[in-house]
């Protein structure tokens, strides 16, 4: 059963500005890309977990995310950074992982690969606002 859920995405690049990367070279993967990458998913790929969702159980779940040069998630080196407090949520978190797809990052206009930190906030519409929340 999918829900109508608010949730908020974000991306922030956690690669480093490189000296002169060269394309092949350990620098290349650590150099900041002059394009981050875009997430193109029409909708949103995660699954509010039905019981939590009932109870308007909410929580948020940053997950660390490694995106190819193609714009492809790795799923089996995603990892929680921090975790809800929920693990339903969490493993929601990591389900949806597998469907996200992204424009690739570019770095003087070639795909390159990245990390990325990429928060999930699950949000019930009835719910109360949790600290941080800003809508």
């Amino acid at each position: 059963m999918l829900l109508p859920v608010l949730f908020t995405l974000g991306l922030l690049s956690c690669t480093e500005r490189g000296r002169s990367a060269r394309p092949g070279s350990v620098d290349w993967f650590r150099a900041m890309p002059d394009e981050r990458p875009q997430m193109l998913n029409a909708d949103v790929p995660f699954r509010y977990p039905v019981s939590l969702y009932e109870r308007k159980i909410q929580g948020n779940v940053l997950l660390r995310l490694f995106v190819t040069s193609d714009g492809l998630v790795v799923p089996d080196s995603t990892r929680i950074i921090e975790p809800s407090g929920h693990p339903e949520l969490d493993q929601a978190a990591l389900a949806g992982v597998s469907r996200l797809r992204f424009r690739a990052a570019r770095l003087r206009g070639t795909p390159i690969p990245v990390s990325l930190i990429f928060p999930v906030h699950f949000r019930h519409p009835e719910g109360p606002k949790l600290p941080g929340d800003s809508l």
